[in-house]
């Protein structure tokens, strides 16, 4: 199963949603899981993962993970040639390395990174932006190719940006 997180932030709380899905051409989501919590922090440039992160692990306390499951964050896995983590990086490391973290990031990060991988989808001449830990970037940017949908953010993503602000 493959696990997607996105978080939309309003004034007083933060809206997490988890979309499901069977494998990387699914049309469908499996399953459904959202959270509403309390925002503990403001955003802070080159730290994000402090204000999302906590947000992904208590939704994530809903979910019961098993091998071979992975999870895609909207953002970044690590952020440079160093391997300086992003959320997805920190989220690796709280699930104790057990399960593959992709970073699917709409943004280019300023620092160059060796380990990211480009993806064009569709007519877009616009990239998405792949990082990972504990799976190939090279298979993940190719099933990234793959996802349902014609547009430059596979349809599943598309449709978990929309939920999340709801």
């Amino acid at each position: 199963m493959i696990y997607a997180f996105d978080t939309y932030y309003y004034p007083e709380y933060a809206n997490t949603v988890c979309i499901a899905f069977e494998n990387w051409t699914s049309e469908k989501e499996s399953e459904v899981f959202v959270e509403q919590t309390g925002v503990d922090s403001g955003y802070e440039s080159g730290a994000f993962y402090k204000r999302e992160l906590p947000c992904i692990q208590s939704l994530l306390k809903k979910i019961v993970l098993k091998p071979g499951d992975m999870i895609i964050v909207d953002g970044y896995v690590t952020l440079d040639h160093e391997g300086k983590m992003g959320l997805g990086g920190y989220l690796y490391e709280a699930l104790e390395e057990k399960f593959p973290v992709i970073g699917i990031a709409k943004n280019e990060f300023i620092m160059p990174d060796s380990h990211r991988r480009t993806v064009f989808r569709g007519e877009s001449k616009t990239p998405l932006f792949i990082t990972t830990k504990g799976i190939d970037v090279d298979e993940v940017r190719y099933h990234v190719e793959k996802m349902h949908g014609a547009f430059r953010i596979p349809a599943l993503l598309k449709k978990l940006d929309q939920m999340s602000r709801e």
